[in-house]
This record gives structure tokens, C-alpha cells and sequence, in this order.
């Protein structure tokens, strides 16, 4: 015996008259299906999900709000643009940020008792 004997088994030599065994055709079509499914179910819909939430607390998002980028800067909002928005993060100190990155809108008065 040599090492690949350990490796790879050796095929073993169906008898000539035997017909080869016919694997469930069925069951070979319904394990994609299925697995696509519980993909869907595990990644893809709770990833649109939050795609749909994100969007729809961008489109609440007024002047004044308390947000967390997704750089982690926070501020108040300042101005709203169509792509872009304003964020005030100190006395004078404005951030123009793109829309999509923000995060977060915290409650009222979450920035003055964080300092």
C-alpha cells in the first residue's frame, strides 16, 4: 500500500450486468431550492430590511435633529440638502456630510448630557 491508497479509496468495479443506481432526481433539485431560500431568509431580507429603515429615518431627518454619523461624529443638523447635510458638531463648527452617512438620530438633548 502506498500513500495515496490512504488518500483516495479505491474504486471498487461494478459487476457488468448490474445498472448503475439512479440517484432521486427530485431530491438533487430540491436542495438548491432550498438552500436559496434560507439564504433569502437569513441574509437578504433582513439586509433590505434595513435598507428600507435607513431610508425612511433619512427622509424623517429635520433641522435640529441629534445624530451619529457613521464616522462616529455627532452633532445637530444644521441644514438638509438633496445628497448632503450640514451637521453642527461644536459652537460654529459645521460638517458637511453626505446624506447616507448618518447613522443614528438620537433623542433630544442626548448631545448636552453627554459632555
Amino acid at each position: 500500500m502506498n500513500l495515496l491508497d490512504f488518500l483516495i479509496p479505491a474504486a471498487h468495479a461494478q459487476a457488468a450486468g448490474a445498472p448503475a443506481p439512479q440517484g432521486g432526481g427530485l431530491s438533487m433539485l430540491v436542495f438548491p431550492i432550498v438552500l436559496i431560500a434560507v439564504m433569502y431568509f437569513v441574509m437578504i431580507r433582513p439586509q433590505m430590511k434595513r435598507q428600507k429603515e435607513h431610508k425612511a429615518l433619512l427622509d424623517k431627518l429635520s433641522r435640529g435633529d441629534e445624530v451619529i454619523t457613521s464616522g462616529g461624529i455627532a452633532g445637530t443638523v444644521a441644514e438638509i440638502g438633496d445628497n448632503f447635510v450640514t451637521v453642527e458638531v461644536a459652537d460654529g463648527v459645521k460638517v458637511r456630510v453626505q446624506k447616507g452617512a448618518v447613522g443614528n438620530v438620537l433623542p433630544k438633548g442626548t448631545l448636552k448630557s453627554a459632555v
